[in-house]
């Protein structure tokens, strides 16, 4: 029998009476134990070798072993400084890397039957059964007031603004804030149940595009009322021609912003469809002023318009809304930024003119008025400031990490992100593929919960550095480092099984790309373990 050790030299005198004093098996326990001990005490790479549980010297008048015999044969290789943590095989006593042999572990079955489980998890998400909910309620008070008829513009005009007005607040770094922090305010006490149904807060966009849609259904009936209203004429109140054109005006470039937000041309020109969004929607607010002054004083009777105005719900809520869109422009600076370039890879900015809190995220751009990228901050512990990572993911983080930058654009308020909902659980599996570790530093960093890394990335040295790589391991001792140039991809839901199980986790976070973030929340979800990442609704 061997066991793994690294302990000092003895002669093979003390064979015969180890045979015949200890039992052998009590001695590889106590050697596991000792060996175990020492390997984790250590922050760099152990050395460990085969060792024969005969090659035991013992102290004088006592059963317990104090030396081991090194035997000229290694029965494995040095384990990488980057594989996290390893495992004694309890047969061989031989040390492997936590995911030896994970390729045969048997998955456990899916739950419900296949039609209700894609039904459940992958057609009908949660964003989009909010969407549903939304959208379907709007259409059904919408055929019930066609149905009645005896509507009148100015009230078609009131529903749509209310409309527009909570879809442009689920957008607002503030509003996203009081969402998150109240979701995230549940006690870890609460049933998991509970937990993992605001742990999806994060949905909340599917309000935003819920309402909006709905809103450009609305608008188009308001401006066919309008027109018929404005043709007809009379001596009553009436939507005028004036009214009329601005009204048609919004609609076509709220329906332009509908077409461009559809998710699959979002992604292909997600660029264009931020620019298009931007400013359509800045052009279409100012031309809904115009429309709520003229509507208002199309119908405001024998009242003055600014007294009209002030009476006027929609006025109020376009005032909001536009204040919820000016506030983060409010907020636009230049901030200087010291660069580490952590590789050809990689580069690592600082700042520190504002600090963040665990799980938030914040936008650059090189100019104010062209492409802004989100990325997750990572916290300074008890500085003010707050450092990022850039990983090569494009042309535009390609240039900041080969041309590093002393100066950058930054707008709004730290606003919280998907792991926010970290703290919602009692112990967490961590999923990241290569520079997904960005978003993870923080949570990992804060130590809020018991956490499991499990890191997925070619040669993450040469790629972000021994610095940083250092600080992921310090953060999470028992980080799961897999190097996938030199073991090729893996099968991601075994593994993150495995770890799941032998961590006793209650939920799995992914930080990956759209692909693999949905695969391995479905291959989680349909097992029942609660799993959340990303949903690209922006």
């Amino acid at each position: 029998m061997y066991v793994p050790c690294n302990l000092g030299h003895t002669g093979d005198s003390t064979v015969s009476r180890i045979q015949k004093e200890v039992d052998k098996t009590a001695v590889s326990s106590l050697i596991a134990t000792k060996a175990g001990a020492h390997s984790n005490t250590s922050s760099t790479s152990t050395l460990t070798v085969a060792v024969s549980t005969e090659d035991v010297k013992l102290e004088k008048d006592s059963d317990l072993p104090v030396a081991l015999v090194p035997p000229p044969l290694i029965h494995h290789k040095e384990l990488s400084r980057d594989s996290g943590l390893a495992a004694e095989d309890p047969e061989t006593g031989v040390v492997r890397e936590a995911w030896h042999g994970y390729e045969k572990d048997v998955l456990p079955d899916k739950t419900q039957g296949k039609a209700i489980r894609n039904l459940r998890h992958q057609v009908l998400s949660l964003y989009r059964r909010v969407f549903s909910v939304v959208f379907l309620t709007n259409i059904a008070v919408f055929i019930t007031l066609l149905v009645r008829g005896g509507v009148h513009a100015q009230r078609l005009g009131l529903i749509t603004l209310a409309n527009l007005f909570v879809a442009i607040l689920m957008r607002q770094d503030y509003v996203v804030n009081i969402f998150f922090s109240v979701f995230c305010a549940v006690p870890s006490s609460w049933p998991l149940a509970i937990r993992r149904v605001c742990a999806r807060v994060y949905h909340i966009g599917g309000l935003h595009s819920g309402c909006a849609t709905s809103g450009v259904v609305w608008l188009a009936w308001f401006c066919g009322q309008a027109t018929k209203e404005a043709v007809k004429g009379g001596n009553f109140p009436h939507a005028s021609v004036a009214t009329v054109a601005v009204s048609y005006s919004i609609l076509l470039l709220l329906f332009g912003m509908v077409i461009f937000a559809y998710p699959a041309l979002r992604t292909k020109r997600h660029d264009t469809f931020e620019r298009v969004h931007r400013y359509l929607g800045w052009t279409s607010v100012i031309l809904v002023w115009a429309q709520v002054v003229l509507l208002t004083n199309d119908y405001r009777g024998k009242l003055s318009l600014s007294r009209a105005l002030v009476h006027s719900a929609p006025f109020w809520m376009l005032l909001v809304m536009t204040a919820s869109i000016i506030l983060p422009w409010l907020r636009l600076r230049k901030v200087p930024v010291r660069a580490e370039v952590l590789s050809k890879h990689a580069v690592r900015l600082y700042f520190t003119h504002t600090t963040t809190k665990s799980g938030s995220f914040i936008r650059l751009a090189m100019h104010p008025l062209k492409d802004w990228h989100a990325f997750a901050t990572i916290p300074v512990p008890n500085e003010k400031g707050f450092s990022l990572v850039v990983s090569n993911a494009g042309n535009w983080t390609k240039s900041r990490i080969m041309d590093a930058p002393t100066h950058i654009w930054v707008r709004g308020a730290p606003c919280y992100g998907l792991l926010r909902i970290a703290p919602l659980f009692r112990r967490v599996v961590l999923v990241a593929t290569g520079s997904g570790i960005g978003p993870c530093a923080n949570t990992l960093f804060e130590q809020q919960i018991p956490i499991r890394l499990l890191w997925t990335s070619p040669d993450v040295r040469e790629t972000f550095g021994d610095r940083f790589v250092d600080e992921i391991l310090a953060a999470s001792p028992g980080a799961v480092i897999y190097d996938t140039r030199k073991h090729g991809k893996p099968d991601m839901v075994k593994l993150t099984l495995r770890l799941v199980k032998e961590f006793d986790a209650e939920a799995v976070c992914v930080i990956s790309n759209q692909k693999l973030t949905q695969k391995l929340v479905y291959g989680m979800m349909s097992r029942g373990i609660p799993a959340f990442g990303a949903i690209w609704d922006s």
